[in-house]
């Protein structure tokens, strides 16, 4: 699934950032080399929901001059204590080039191993790529229903297709299915052996 271009209105920075951020509107910057930075602000609920969509999409911004470029989201800043959103950085992007960027890695299926009392460890939950952008996919899918306890899936199983280059190390670890761990029942202290430690304590 690729993605398609969404429109986002820029607005210009009219406030001071306490002002800004009590109006709804985030602090950003649209990053070029072809053109000069242009800082700006975007309303939150509309990054939020561009976020919360793809957050590798291409999109569509429109400057407060009404000029059109495409971007994705670089970075995103947020507060770590309450994750409020501080600050966005765009990347313009030469749709006629190819990107490298980073995808999310999609998890379908449940495995065997998990139905067999195996535990599911997820290692990665993205990779990098290069493509075209217009060949950008949203997400790539990868079914681990055959997963067996003490099995393994690594980037290099991973199909991108003939159009996406995975840049991440093939032999880097997606998923591993692990043997839930039990405690040893020759480990746990019989009743005297607790009675004896309890003697053995000494009021300080």
């Amino acid at each position: 699934m690729r993605n398609s271009s969404n429109s986002v209105q820029l607005l210009e920075r009219t406030y001071g950032l306490k002002q800004m951020r009590k109006q709804g509107q985030i602090p950003a910057v649209v990053y070029s080399s072809r053109m000069k930075n242009e800082h700006v602000a975007v309303e939150e609920k509309v990054i939020r929901a561009a976020l919360k969509s793809n957050a590798h999409a291409i999109l569509e911004v429109v400057l407060p001059s009404k000029k059109k470029h495409p971007v994705i989201i670089h970075q995103v800043q947020k507060d770590s204590l309450h994750g409020q959103l501080l600050h966005i950085d765009f990347l313009q992007i030469n749709m006629k080039e190819k990107l490298d960027t980073a995808v999310a890695v999609h998890f379908i299926g449940e495995p065997i191993g998990t139905k067999e009392g195996g535990m599911l460890q997820v290692e990665m939950h993205e990779v990098m790529i290069r493509c075209m952008p217009n060949k950008l996919p949203s997400s790539l899918e990868v079914d681990i229903s055959k997963l067996g306890i003490g099995d393994k899936l690594h980037v290099s199983d991973l199909d991108a297709g003939k159009d996406v280059e995975i840049l991440t190390d093939p032999e880097a670890i997606l998923v591993n299915i692990l043997v839930a761990q039990k405690l040893d029942e020759s480990l746990e202290p019989t009743v005297g052996e607790t009675a004896a430690e309890e003697d053995t304590k000494v009021e300080l």
